[in-house]
């Protein structure tokens, strides 16, 4: 007997915390994807200014400074469209993520629903097989404002 109640107990726990688990497991998987992507992004940023560094080193007369220059502009206009790909990408991780999360959701929501269902339906039994009775009298009202009108 207390070994049923026992297994029926963790039964319960289990799935209690499958909709917690499945969510932190997502969590966490955005959260690698998000950082893996960030430190590869950093990784690329320092790459381009220290090698503007270097370059910058490298200048020993007037026409080192100009082509410099030239390629300065150059690497402005690589670097601002890397970071509109770095965005576009953290918004495609994003809107994967919500899509995932929505999808949690709604298995988690229908899991509870179908519960909630199981858990509503009454057990036929043989006191509930009869016709339904009637209550007896009227309705007790339980509210605070019934009572203070009594």
């Amino acid at each position: 007997m207390q070994d049923k109640m026992i297994d029926a107990f963790n039964e319960q726990a289990r799935e209690f915390f499958t909709p917690m688990r499945k969510f932190n497991a997502l969590m966490l998987d955005n959260m690698e994807r998000v950082t893996q992507y960030q430190l590869e992004a950093m990784k690329r940023y320092s790459q381009m200014g220290t090698s503007r560094l270097r370059d910058a080193t490298d200048i020993s007369d007037a026409e080192g400074v100009r082509d410099f220059g030239t390629r300065q502009v150059e690497m402005m206009t690589e670097l601002s469209n890397q970071m509109l790909e770095d965005a576009r990408a953290m918004s495609e991780m994003s809107l994967r993520f919500k899509s995932e999360l929505e999808t949690l959701y709604g298995e988690s929501g229908q899991a509870m629903a179908e519960q909630a269902a199981s858990a509503a339906e009454p057990e036929p039994t043989k006191e509930s097989a009869g016709p339904a009775k009637e209550p007896e009298g009227p309705a007790k009202a339980t509210s605070q404002a019934a009572r203070k009108r009594s």
